[in-house]
């Protein structure tokens, strides 16, 4: 997008655009997707979250906002998370509808009898077509980004959209659980 007229014109279009574009991410099925995300960690015992890359950052912002929650939640390739097994949730990001390390740890946790749950914008690919239950994010990732659809590169809108709707799952299950932002704020780090 060329820049024209006054001087940051072009720049202000560009905010506008992709906060557009994340706003219609929303526009259909998201809420019933927060409900839906929000009764699989209600009933998991033990939590893990993966994904990779970019993907990887917004499953750890949902990880520690779960930990926030008082949640039993692990991000797998820390050293310190434990097996999973029956009664337990991996919940996995594959926008683009797969990557192999995502496919073979969905793998490894549906044969340890753990539910699975995929978030995804591509809700017909490998991973989410064999998980348990499936986030569907209406967002551009890499695997439609050909043509510039989006003003975000790549899958940042993908990305992006996950960050909110991740904080949007945590308000509504401190909702759910009676909590308040003294309590969630009592469990961050002080290690900082």
């Amino acid at each position: 997008m060329k820049a024209s007229g006054a001087p940051g014109s072009g720049t202000n279009a560009l905010f506008a655009g992709a906060l557009d574009e994340i706003s219609g991410v929303f526009e259909a099925g998201a809420a019933a997707d927060v409900d839906r995300l929000c009764d699989e960690l209600l009933k998991a015992r033990r939590i893990a979250c993966y994904g990779v890359g970019r993907e990887g950052l917004m499953m750890r912002a949902l990880c520690m906002r779960l930990m926030h929650l008082g949640l039993d939640v692990h991000m797998v390739g820390d050293m310190t998370t434990p097996p999973v097994g029956a009664g337990d949730l991996l919940v996995v990001s594959a926008g683009p509808g797969s990557f192999s390390t995502v496919k073979a740890l969905l793998g490894v946790a549906r044969a340890a009898g753990a539910r699975t749950t995929a978030v995804t914008a591509q809700p017909l690919g490998e991973v989410p077509s064999a998980a348990d239950t499936v986030i569907h994010l209406r967002a551009q990732t890499m695997a439609d980004d050909k043509g510039g659809r989006s003003v975000l590169p790549m899958g940042s809108l993908y990305e992006a959209a996950m960050l909110i709707f991740f904080d949007i799952v945590s308000i509504v299950l401190r909702e759910r659980t009676d909590q308040t932002m003294e309590g969630m704020r009592g469990r961050h780090t002080n290690l900082e």
